[in-house]
């Protein structure tokens, strides 16, 4: 099985354990910041969902319909993550007025206090690993179910907390309290990961790290050829798109500046994994 297929599917499988566990929790007890969390959760397996989907589908090779590949259907799923995650932030600062509204108290706040910790435990360990296979195979789809997870376990963490001091104080109005502000910690996480997803839709250029790359790469070759211009980028999903115009000597042959070009395309290549490179060559 591909490990990026394995990392998503984990991700579903915790997030149907945890979303289950916080809504029987915080419907026993009564508690809007724990019923919060079980939507947040919620959003987060519908997000996994999306994730799987998105690292299948982006994995499949060129086709007659889609000849650069597949690799945005991972930004177009990080963008809707985005969206959704919103989403459960409104969701959740509208019910948490309504509970301020109408008052009510919470019934043993120590089995709430037990579900966010095995919810933070579970979500860092599947989000510190989702992270690390996303970063290894660039993959936006899974950083950003990591990043969902992430902020899940900040989120339980100050649930936690919160119900812990509703416990020695009996003040209830601290649990709507606490999930109005678990929502605006989500609501920063959704506009990070918006940016990160939606701006390679636009074609935007890739990192500077990666065009020094690439700069170094034409460098160590410069006495190969006169100069090179129009050096551009695109990103999509994990693949980098890079193309370029290359001057050389008029009286080179046709066979030699297919091989000069090719010499630049392999090291690019071998330096930056997943990178395309097309090169238009230009005489003096």
């Amino acid at each position: 099985m591909d490990i990026k297929v394995k990392a998503a599917g984990l991700s579903v499988a915790s997030n149907i354990a945890l979303t289950a566990g916080k809504l029987v929790v915080g419907s026993i007890i009564g508690s809007v910041s724990v019923i919060s969390e079980a939507i947040h959760s919620a959003n987060d397996l519908l997000a996994s969902f999306i994730a799987l989907w998105a690292v299948r589908k982006s994995a499949q090779p060129p086709d007659q319909e889609h000849p650069y590949g597949h690799g945005k259907v991972e930004n177009i799923a990080g963008t809707i993550e985005a969206v959704l995650i919103f989403i459960a932030a409104v969701f959740i600062i509208s019910e948490s007025i309504e509970k301020i509204r109408q008052g009510g108290e919470i019934l043993e706040p120590g089995w709430g206090m037990l579900v966010m910790a095995v919810s933070a435990g579970l979500n860092f360990m599947v989000s510190s690993y989702l992270l690390k296979v996303g970063k290894e195979q660039d993959s936006v789809a899974l950083e950003a179910d990591g990043v969902h997870l992430r902020t899940d376990v900040y989120t339980s963490l100050g649930v936690m907390a919160g119900l812990g001091l509703i416990q020695l104080s009996g003040y209830w109005i601290l649990d709507p309290i606490i999930a109005i502000l678990v929502a605006l910690l989500i609501v920063k996480a959704a506009f990070d990961l918006l940016q990160k997803a939606f701006l390679p839709l636009l074609d935007t250029a890739a990192d500077a790290e990666t065009m020094d790359t690439v700069t170094e790469v034409l460098e160590d070759l410069k006495g190969e050829f006169i100069e090179y211009h129009d050096l551009r980028s695109r990103k999509a999903g994990r693949d980098v798109h890079i193309d370029m115009h290359l001057v050389v000597q008029a009286q080179m042959s046709i066979e030699e500046a297919h091989d000069l070009c090719d010499t630049i395309e392999s090291r690019i290549q071998e330096r930056l994994n997943y990178s395309h490179v097309l090169i238009h060559v230009e005489p003096e």
